[in-house]
């Protein structure tokens, strides 16, 4: 079974401004970099807009309403001073949080093995009654939920390895033991969680990193703490916030890995997916801002998931 790639262009609709890091042109670096023979065997479908029912899992239903009257029909309009709406961006979050939740149909339906979701915004910042960090809705945490009560998936797994801590992931998480948060990221950084103490229920493991820390200090917590830590929650389902701004060469943070170290990861997450979860992965694109790396890092990440 391929590999199935999720993306839709309405995803570049969604336009913080000039100067804004999280680009549209992002997008089009990871299309760029998948657009090659490597990628053929890629079934790339359409991100669908998602139900606001799967949304109100992660998210009140009161908070997405306010969330979705903030976006304006013409300009912009700021949430935060790093979040930014414009016009496009309802259905861009939409479909998003969309592709996520059919990823994780096909991906329980046996349509695929596993799915990456090429979509933005990014979600994992996405608190349940706060929008933030350049995130308006938690799209993994979204598709967690819909494999917990669409499909039956009683213990499902989102792993991050997104330069910045996913707060927001943590937060809809730590007080239900049958979801499991591990994070590495640069600590103390952007957004301030992610101490090595915030442990949930035990459900919650982070792996602070150093700046400066590279390769060798990534796989070796990976190694002692979050992978361990994946297996013995013994995972139905997987998910991964596969965020690339812990690339060396990504201008909004101090860690230094390379296209290796993720595929290094994917490898790896993937084995304990196969052990416990059938092999059911679904990924979802975060962070990466410096473009080219964006490309090469997404390029490893799905080629390694195709190869799983």
């Amino acid at each position: 079974m391929s590999t199935i790639l999720y993306s839709h262009s309405a995803c570049t609709g969604h336009d913080p401004g000039a100067h804004h890091p999280e680009a549209p042109e992002r997008l089009d670096a990871v299309a760029a970099a998948l657009d090659n023979e490597m990628f053929t065997a890629l079934d790339r479908r359409d991100a669908p807009e998602a139900d606001t029912a799967d949304i109100e899992r992660a998210h009140p239903a009161a908070h997405i309403a306010r969330t979705l009257e903030t976006i304006p029909a013409s300009g912009h309009a700021h949430i935060d001073g790093d979040t930014v709406v414009s016009p496009g961006s309802r259905e861009a979050a939409l479909r998003a949080a969309g592709a996520v939740t059919a990823a994780v149909d096909a991906v329980a339906g046996g349509e695929a093995r596993n799915a990456f979701c090429a979509v933005r915004p990014p979600g994992h910042h996405a608190e349940p009654e706060h929008a933030m960090g350049f995130c308006l809705f938690n799209n993994v945490a979204v598709g967690a939920l819909r494999a917990q009560k669409a499909h039956g998936y009683r213990r499902v797994a989102v792993i991050d390895f997104d330069v910045h801590h996913g707060n927001g992931t943590q937060a809809r998480f730590a007080e239900d033991d049958t979801l499991f948060y591990g994070s590495s990221h640069q600590f103390p950084w952007y957004p301030g969680t992610g101490a090595a103490h915030e442990t949930g229920m035990g459900n919650i493991v982070n792996l602070p990193l150093a700046a400066g820390s590279g390769s060798a200090e990534f796989r070796a917590g990976m190694t002692a703490r979050i992978l361990p830590a994946l297996d013995a929650f013994k995972p139905d389902f997987v998910l991964i916030s596969a965020g690339f701004d812990a690339h060396r060469e990504d201008p909004l943070a101090q860690i230094n890995l390379t296209e290796d170290d993720y595929d290094w990861i994917t490898r790896e997450l993937m084995q304990i997916a196969e052990k416990h979860a059938g092999g059911r992965v679904v990924s979802v694109l975060e962070g990466g801002y410096n473009l080219s790396a964006l490309g090469r890092s997404a390029a490893a990440h799905v080629g390694a998931l195709q190869a799983g």
